[in-house]
């Protein structure tokens, strides 16, 4: 593997996987260009030694191909507002312009190609099958895709240039054409982008050299999609405070009644064997005893603090209550490795959002007393930005199945495809 910082690329064409799936307003403008900010140190490192950027990216999940609801020139104003340099659309990847474009570039110049997505051979997932389809018709399909248009794909996008950068973290989880397989055309010429480094160095060192006692807090709503992650941190970790709607099947899974609340009793199972690993591994599981309910889903919703273990039938749980913010705000703030994935409570209701506020500011608070804090996730990231706390944690990271991915089996495909 090389590193960015030893590449010479002087007079060479590097070709840039960055995540620029930024939201769009219904004008096409970009809402939100913290991807795009993230990924201009290591454009500006090429483009300064007298390199020319072919940037490459996805957006969104377009059903059709192409469809202008998902182009990538619309981001374009973005782009050279933060780069400071202008931005050649090349309207696909796969066409003569688009070769032609990334042929003749020069040093100095950015080509945008449009969304990968509107290639199926990205993904390498066939399009157009018939909805009654069987499962024999689907792998049939998808293996004559990898086999043929898929490689081929590949071998096109690597044809535009002569050195390869990864520099998307979030997408790192994917075994795609752009994340994964044209990094084996470039054996010697591939390197993580400075954002990609920051990333692994810095889920390494909470993963593989934390300081302890180290704390994952993990939220979100179904302890179905975290099952991994949490049997992968009980072997890392000192303690684990559970939040989110998974609170509510774990007290199901415990007796508990728990309203209308989210929950998933097919997981109860599941549930009382992640508590009775935890009591294997002597890992603290460190729940609310209580939760902010509430009679309908609406910011004017009535309001009540029950136990989390006898919420009334018509009533759900939002966030958790006054012991529990008690309880996760000590905890947290006794730990010198935190890891924040998923807020504890229905955060874009503000009234909701008590509890998620009260562990981003014992977060913060724990850091500045020298903690390593990391926040990933879309949601926790959303959290920290939305109390204004972005700058009084360690790191965010910018993957959110990425991050999960990496804890769990400890590497990602895009990560091992420019280390291999």
């Amino acid at each position: 593997m090389i590193s960015i910082d030893n590449y010479d690329f002087k007079g060479k064409r590097a070709i840039i996987r960055v995540d620029f799936n930024v939201p769009v307003d219904a004008q096409g403008n970009v809402t939100d260009d913290t991807r795009i900010r993230a990924a201009v140190p290591t454009i500006r490192k090429v483009l300064d030694e007298g390199g020319a950027v072919i940037l490459m990216s996805h957006m969104g999940r377009p059903k059709k191909n192409p469809d202008p609801k998902y182009s990538l020139q619309q981001i374009i104003p973005a782009v050279e507002k933060n780069l400071g340099t202008k931005v050649i659309f090349a309207g696909d990847c796969m066409g003569d312009r688009a070769a032609e474009i990334c042929k003749n570039l020069k040093a100095g110049e950015v080509a945008l190609l449009e969304n990968l997505r509107f290639y199926a051979e990205e993904e390498g997932k066939p399009r157009g099958l018939a909805e009654d389809a069987t499962k024999e018709e689907k792998e049939a399909a998808k293996k004559a895709l990898k086999e043929g248009p898929q490689q081929e794909f590949v071998k096109r996008l690597a044809s535009y240039a002569d050195c390869y950068v990864n520099d998307a973290f979030g997408t790192a989880h994917r075994k795609h054409a752009s994340t994964y397989l044209i990094a084996k055309h470039f054996p010697n010429d591939k390197m993580f982008g400075y954002l990609m480094e920051k990333e692994v160095k810095a889920i390494s060192e909470v993963m593989e050299q934390p300081q302890h006692p180290f704390c994952a807090i993990i939220g979100g709503s179904k302890v179905s999609s975290k099952i991994g992650v949490i049997k992968a941190l009980i072997e890392k970790v000192d303690s684990i405070i559970i939040g989110g709607g998974m609170t509510y099947t774990f007290a199901g899974a415990r007796g508990g009644k728990v309203g209308k609340s989210i929950c998933e009793p097919e997981m109860f199972p599941v549930a009382l064997e992640i508590l009775e690993l935890a009591k294997q591994k002597g890992v603290q599981l460190v729940m609310s005893p209580d939760a902010l309910i509430c009679d309908k889903f609406a910011e004017d919703a009535h309001t009540q603090e029950a136990s989390v273990m006898n919420i009334p039938d018509e009533w759900e749980g939002v966030d958790i209550a006054t012991e529990g913010k008690k309880a996760f705000r000590e905890h947290i703030l006794g730990c010198k490795t935190i890891l924040w994935n998923g807020p504890v409570g229905v955060f874009e209701i503000d009234k909701f959002a008590t509890g998620s506020k009260e562990v981003a500011e014992a977060i913060a608070e724990a850091t500045e007393k020298g903690a390593f804090s990391l926040i990933g996730g879309g949601d926790s990231v959303a959290c920290i930005n939305k109390f204004g706390l972005a700058d009084r944690v360690s790191y965010i990271s910018t993957g959110g199945g990425a991050l999960l991915e990496y804890i769990e089996f400890g590497d990602l495909p895009g990560v091992a495809a420019i280390r291999d």
